[in-house]
């Protein structure tokens, strides 16, 4: 048997960071975010030996050994391994079968797209359709999490894994004890098609660690750092704004809320912007662009901008001059999809 999945990568709209403990523990988070057409995919067969295979396709590296000898260890199969760990002990009662598990990203990690969130979320679909667990949205996305955040102990927060198993437009409410409520918006065609032809994905072309960046944001609110604190707490009512403006179809309240978070994520840990990005999004408002914002923790990575779609071909040209790639893009409805070959 064989099966394939696919889950969309998504776009941190409006208070991003705001899913990461322990603020979100203590204060409770919003976020606003839109899936886009850009996916993580994954493959789950029987296996061609008595070995499990993994393979990260867009790394070139595949492990194959005995099952009873997977493990968590770092590598480039790290989280197909883990995914396939979870699913053995708690849905298989420990058995462990031969597999052969193949995947790849539409983005590089790094890239602040949700790639590493997304690609365990389509690991987790496709498991789910090979195994039959009728696991929905809700479960797919806080298994996800729990293997990413708990199993391989790494940093992040939510709101990736609930986007890829839902997708869409959603502002999403977090809370303590791993509490977390999806609210899919109903966006108007009119509006969705705007924002659109609005908005510029441009890709740095510099991955970065995200781990860094999200241990200091924690860090600092742990040890109650005023200036971090208080940015948060306007990103989480941005994130409000936000959702209101797309409601409402205010796409010029829609750039300015964007704009005014960005501003205020900056505060939030110091490597979340630098020189470079500093740069690029001065040049893009000198051709045009009404808002920009780093994808993502920051520090390099994909960087939006909101601009007159008239201003689009002037934009896109400047930012194409600046050593980085711009990338055509479309926003999906879909979520986490999984299906049968054979």
């Amino acid at each position: 048997m064989i099966v394939r999945s696919r889950a969309p990568l998504r776009l941190g709209l409006a208070g991003g960071g705001t899913d990461v403990s322990p603020f979100s523990d203590q204060h409770g988070g919003f976020v606003m975010n839109v899936t886009i057409d850009k996916f993580a995919y994954a493959t789950v067969s029987d296996a061609r030996s008595d070995l499990a295979e993994f393979e990260a396709q867009d790394a070139g590296h595949a492990d194959r050994m005995d099952p009873a000898r997977v493990d968590l260890a770092p590598g480039p199969t790290q989280l197909m391994r883990g995914v396939y760990l979870r699913v053995c002990q708690q849905f298989l009662g420990g058995k462990r079968p031969a597999l052969r598990v193949r995947a790849h990203s539409d983005a590089p990690p790094g890239s602040g797209l949700g790639s590493s969130s997304t690609m365990v979320v389509t690991l987790v679909a496709a498991f789910n359709e090979y195994f039959g667990l009728a696991l929905g949205e809700y479960e797919i996305a806080h298994l996800a999490y729990e293997i990413e955040r708990k199993d391989l102990g790494l940093s992040g927060g939510k709101q990736d894994q609930y986007a890829a198993a839902f997708g869409g437009f959603n502002f999403m409410e977090f809370y303590a004890g791993d509490r977390v409520i999806v609210n899919p918006l109903r966006i108007k065609d009119w509006v969705w098609c705007e924002l659109e032809a609005s908005l510029v994905l441009y890709f740095t072309g510099v991955s970065r660690a995200s781990a860094a960046i999200i241990d200091e944001q924690s860090r600092n609110v742990r040890e109650g750092r005023t200036q971090s604190l208080e940015a948060m707490h306007r990103l989480k009512l941005e994130a409000v704004q936000m959702k209101e403006s797309l409601l409402r179809g205010d796409l010029a309240r829609f750039a300015e809320v964007m704009q005014s978070g960005w501003e205020a994520k900056k505060k939030m840990a110091s490597s979340i912007t630098n020189p470079m990005i500093d740069q690029i999004e001065a040049l893009a408002f000198a051709n045009g662009a009404r808002a920009a914002k780093v994808s993502g923790a920051g520090g390099g990575g994909f960087m939006m901008f909101v601009c007159d779609p008239s201003e689009r071909v002037r934009l896109v040209r400047a930012l194409s001059g600046a050593g980085g790639t711009v990338y055509d893009t479309h926003f999906t409805p879909y979520g986490a999809t999984s299906w049968k070959i054979g």
